[in-house]
């Protein structure tokens, strides 16, 4: 999660998902967990799988949240659509679903908080463990460094990068959030911002801070209904899958 100071989980948020029977262990603290796409969506029956390293001392950054599992479901259903694009994923963390996304053959940039030395470390290291070719990059929501001026992607990813929380601060990172989305959407006409979320967030200020922005959902679905039975019965929670685009109605006026 892309924040200089990272909230902690509200009383309704699911609690760091355990290693699973799949996953090994590289340190005390530290599990690989496995994860399929395809087929059956199982250890037998499976197109390819992506291995996550998720350390459960570290911040939000260092493990699978249930909303990067649908998001990168969503991007393997969808696996068309992303192919030969340009895809950022924002707040990656431990990068599902942006390391999907390459899988298919996506060019990809994974990004996250440029203070967050250990997860951007960590981030690539899982591209390494998957082969996978992905530019990492140090982007922290609100600022305008010279990089983000030169990354013009068909479609920005964010898995719950919406939290539920009356802290001020946060409220500010939702804000420097869609700064950055909007920023991305007019440097790349016709682009899409796709978010997953839990029902937790504060609908309210994310409907308050898109009329800000002058942006519009353009798709709404249950994350559930994407999902493969055997992944969504160890999911927990509620969780939103929205599709995001400049509101050109907006704009225009």
């Amino acid at each position: 999660m892309d924040a200089a100071s990272p909230a902690s989980p509200s009383a309704s948020s699911p609690p760091p998902p355990s290693p699973t029977a799949g996953a090994s262990a590289v340190s005390p603290m530290t599990t690989i967990s496995r994860h399929y796409f395809g087929g059956d969506s199982s250890e037998d029956d499976h197109d390819f799988y992506i291995d996550i390293i998720e350390n459960m001392q570290e911040d939000y950054g260092m493990f699978v949240w249930p909303c990067s599992i649908v998001l990168a479901e969503y991007v393997w259903q969808q696996r068309l659509r992303f192919a030969n694009n340009t895809v950022i994923e924002l707040g990656a963390g431990t990068s599902l679903p942006g390391l999907v996304a390459a899988k298919v053959g996506a060019n990809v940039i994974l990004t996250d908080n440029a203070e967050g030395v250990e997860v951007l470390k960590n981030m690539r290291q899982i591209c390494n463990l998957n082969k996978v070719n992905c530019n990492i990059l140090g982007l922290t929501w609100g600022q305008w460094d010279a990089p983000i001026f030169d990354l013009h992607p068909q479609i920005v990813l964010g898995a719950d990068v919406f939290y539920d929380t009356t802290d001020q601060n946060v409220v500010e990172d939702f804000d420097n959030l869609f700064a950055t989305v909007t920023f991305l959407l007019q440097n790349s006409p016709g682009s899409v911002f796709i978010t997953t979320y839990h029902n937790r967030s504060g609908h309210h200020l994310i409907e308050f801070l898109m009329a800000k922005w002058g942006l519009k959902c353009s798709k709404l679905l249950d994350g559930f209904s994407i999902m493969p039975p055997c992944k969504a019965a160890s999911l927990q929670g509620n969780i939103q899958l929205v599709e995001i685009t400049l509101d050109n109605q907006k704009s225009k006026s």
